[in-house]
């Protein structure tokens, strides 16, 4: 049984993936960091373990994945979710608002990374999948740090496939468009109707819709797949 790792896995996109590979037989652990009820709950009713961490700290990845390593071994697929967002003018802005942004979306992929591929570079095996964002391609107005922070990930993405391809290790990356998740929650009822009529397939995106790209990221079927930046966003102009 393989073991799968997924940040911010208790709510959203994440919560769909840890669902996703539970029910396809992946030994998961969630890591997350304040949705205690929630985590409860994966523990439960698909017997998925869970981590509370803040991914923007790299002594408290260190410490997470030192526990994951001595409970459930060594990471087979690490997916890297965990996310916020911020709207405003980046002008507005202040240092601390800009930082745990970059810190949590970005900053976390190279924490996390760090920790799992001398592990998959020993195995000769693994796969890295991270979740982007439409935003990181097109560039969003008042969202321009969550843009530069999805456009990091993008390139970090391409630079590790063809670090770790010879080992074996794939690297990928999914940018969702617009999805039904929280962190749009605060868009009005006649914004996300109109993101969804400039969508090619005439509706929003589910965390679901992208957990399925995920897996299959995951899967051998997958294989040949590295270095790729693929777009789950039903159309949605890229």
């Amino acid at each position: 049984m393989k073991n799968a790792v997924i940040t911010g896995g208790t709510r959203g996109i994440g919560l769909a993936c840890a669902r996703k590979f539970a029910e396809n037989g992946y030994n998961v652990t969630v890591i997350y960091k304040s949705s205690d009820d929630a985590a409860n709950r994966l523990k439960s009713e698909y017997g998925i373990s869970a981590v509370k961490c803040d991914v923007s700290d790299p002594n408290k990845v260190k410490e997470a994945f030192r526990h994951i390593r001595e409970y459930s071994g060594s990471t087979d697929i690490l997916v890297n979710n965990a996310g916020i967002s911020y709207f405003g003018l980046l002008s507005d802005m202040t240092d601390a608002e800009w930082k745990n942004l970059i810190d949590t979306n970005l900053s976390s992929c190279f924490y996390t990374c760090r920790e799992v591929i001398p592990g998959m570079v020993s195995a000769k095996s693994g796969r890295i999948i991270n979740i982007g964002s439409v935003w990181g391609k097109l560039g969003a107005s008042c969202e321009a740090a969550y843009s530069a922070a999805k456009a990091g990930i993008s390139g970090l993405t391409m630079a590790l496939s063809k670090e770790l391809g010879p080992s074996g290790i794939t690297v990928n990356c999914v940018l969702p468009g617009v999805i039904e998740t929280d962190m749009n929650s605060n868009l009005s009822e006649d914004a996300l109707k109109e993101l969804a009529e400039n969508t090619p397939l005439m509706r929003l995106g589910t965390p679901d819709d992208v957990a399925e790209t995920v897996l299959f990221l995951a899967s051998e079927k997958a294989s040949f797949i590295t270095g790729e930046l693929i777009g789950v966003g039903g159309g949605f102009p890229f």
